[in-house]
């Protein structure tokens, strides 16, 4: 048996002679400047062994930006840390820190939680 294409699986017969095959592109949302950005920082410890871990959210961009954002926050704060789900996490309890480098590149932010 040979491969199904994944754009046909779902279709079987048409009878429109103008029918065409929706192709699934996902498009990725432009990046706001950062004084439209509106980001949430709050301090994690759900499901992390009672660890901290600062999580940056409320991007609206491309992912490459927000890893970007993410590769700076970290090395600004000398942690590590991840992005992914459109969220960055940076290990460690640094929110007043990440709060003062997102104002000074200009990102309007809110602290969330207590």
């Amino acid at each position: 048996m040979g491969k199904k294409s994944k754009k046909r699986e779902r279709i079987v017969y048409s009878t429109n002679p103008d029918f065409g095959y929706d192709d699934e592109e996902i498009t990725e949302e432009e990046t706001l400047p950062n004084n439209q950005q509106l980001l949430y920082v709050s301090i994690d410890r759900k499901k992390r062994k009672g660890k901290d871990v600062t999580l940056v959210e409320g991007f609206v961009g491309t992912e490459d930006d927000l890893k970007d954002l993410g590769k700076m926050l970290k090395s600004s704060c000398g942690v590590g840390g991840t992005v992914k789900d459109g969220e960055i996490l940076i290990q460690g309890n640094h929110r007043d820190k990440v709060i003062e480098i997102l104002n000074s590149k200009d990102y309007k932010t809110k602290r969330k939680g207590g």
